[in-house]
């Protein structure tokens, strides 16, 4: 995942403009003004505006962060959260009602209830990768579930983080919501503060710093992460749809997706098959040229350019491998003859770089799969029930789409979140509302008699009998 690091804090700046911007959500948390229905209701819709009215100026921003395509920004960072928020809207009523549970005997006569209630102060990180979503998607969840909210959008990003400060306070309640940009100083500032609720979307070595400075006020954290998620391949899969479902899903956003295909295990009875049809597929689709495609979107900066440039050294490309620092252009790139050692399979890739490897069998895959950390998505394209099965059953994952890529992140019925180094926590949908939530027990007693078994003295009739019912 995109990078972030974080140093000791040293600006008194951005601790004053932290600790004061807390203290005010705060104060008005404390006076009850988010928690009505109304309200939520009300951040919502003005947040559907804001997507609506504002798209243009969203996708120009993040064409010109990441030279995004139109349709990628608005299928990946604007439509989806607008689906997410009418969704929210529609059922939030639902949600909100206390849920009625099962009351044991011992607590009768009496009725039991789940009542969610926010959380209090939620501080979301965002990423550079997809910067307006990846910021404004939990805030949906944050808004529907009551909670004041700091968003701090990436530094990294920097058209699409003044476009979020500029318009989030023209839109939304500014006693509830905040933007704070900025980076390591403000960041680390912020990190110090008291929150009820860290939402951080980025990669494991900054998860680390954010738990550590959450541990420190017990707050809780969700923590989307990413890593290497595989695509296997089978000698039953359609090869064709495989190969273009695999490169679209590679070489969207340029390869800067959390769960992208990291790399691509392929049976060997079709692997050259498979490589000769996602050569073609690049073709298809970015033309002989990709540099000149307005459909392949660009690497962030410089440095993440060099980053994935020294990954191709001495690599046997299959197509692609051309790159081209002052465009921050790296080529949609197939790489054959991969080792599990070599460097490229050391750390995620983040970019548009696509290492495919031979395997001997699917039981190969899945034992190649599990000597890496558990990643953030998977991808088995076969269609055979049996080693769908085997692959699902046998392995571990935060998601998982059986021939086809990521689509399993836009369901909102679908939590989505990381296992083990992937993260922890999920969102999306009803599951974004529960995050934001504290699930609070509630046991409504009757004012009837309490039985006299009890009560003490507990005499042995009483034992018996509570045996007996307990």
């Amino acid at each position: 995942m995109p990078e972030l690091q974080l140093v000791p804090p040293s600006d008194t700046d951005a601790q004053g403009h932290a600790e004061a911007i807390v203290r005010g959500l705060r104060s008005n948390f404390d006076t009850g003004s988010t928690k009505p229905l109304a309200w939520r209701l009300s951040q919502l819709d003005a947040l559907e505006h804001f997507l609506t009215e504002r798209e243009g100026d969203i996708v120009e921003a993040l064409r010109k962060d990441l030279g995004k395509p139109e349709t990628e920004a608005l299928l990946s960072e604007v439509r989806m959260i607008v689906g997410e928020v009418r969704l929210t809207r529609k059922r939030l009523r639902s949600w909100m009602k206390p849920e009625r549970v099962r009351t044991p005997l011992v607590a009768m006569p009496g009725r039991s209830y789940i009542y969610r209630e926010p959380l209090g102060l939620v501080l979301i990180i965002a990423p550079w990768n997809y910067p307006f979503q990846t910021a404004v998607l939990p805030l949906v969840g944050a808004l529907a579930a009551g909670n004041c909210v700091v968003l701090k959008p990436s530094e990294i990003a920097p058209h699409t983080s003044a476009l979020i400060a500029k318009w989030i306070p023209k839109y939304l309640d500014t006693k509830a919501v905040r933007v704070v940009e900025g980076g390591v100083p403000e960041t680390t500032a912020l990190l110090r503060q008291k929150w009820d609720h860290i939402f951080y979307t980025g990669n494991g070595t900054v998860a680390r710093i954010v738990m550590e400075a959450a541990s420190k006020h017990l707050t809780p954290v969700t923590l989307e992460l990413g890593g290497k998620s595989p695509a296997v391949v089978d000698e039953t899969a359609d090869l064709d749809s495989a190969a273009k479902r695999i490169v679209y899903g590679k070489f969207f956003n340029a390869g800067q997706t959390c769960v992208a295909p990291d790399y691509v295990l392929v049976h060997e009875a079709v692997h050259d098959a498979l490589l000769n049809r996602m050569v073609s597929a690049v073709r298809e689709f970015y033309g002989d040229d990709p540099r000149e495609s307005p459909d392949f979107a660009r690497i962030i900066n410089r440095r993440h350019h060099a980053r994935l440039a020294r990954l191709l050294d001495g690599a046997d490309v299959a197509t692609g491998g051309e790159t081209d620092i002052s465009e921050r252009y790296i080529a949609p790139t197939i790489i054959k003859n991969v080792k599990e050692g070599d460097q490229v399979m050391k750390e995620e890739i983040f970019g548009p770089i696509l290492p495919v490897i031979s395997v001997p069998s699917v039981p190969a895959a899945v034992a190649f799969i599990n000597r890496q950390p558990k990643p953030l998505a998977l991808y088995f394209f076969s269609t055979s029930k049996d080693a769908q099965k085997l692959v699902i059953e046998g392995t571990s994952a935060g998601g998982t789409t059986i021939n086809h890529v990521w689509l399993h992140v836009g369901v909102p019925a679908l939590p989505f979140g990381g296992v083990g180094e992937s993260g922890m926590g999920a969102y999306h949908g009803r599951h974004s509302f529960e995050t934001f939530s504290h699930q609070r027990g509630v046991l409504k007693k009757s004012t009837l008699k309490d039985p006299p078994l009890m009560f003490p003295p507990y005499a042995a009739w009483k034992q018996r009998w509570l045996k007996r019912l307990l």
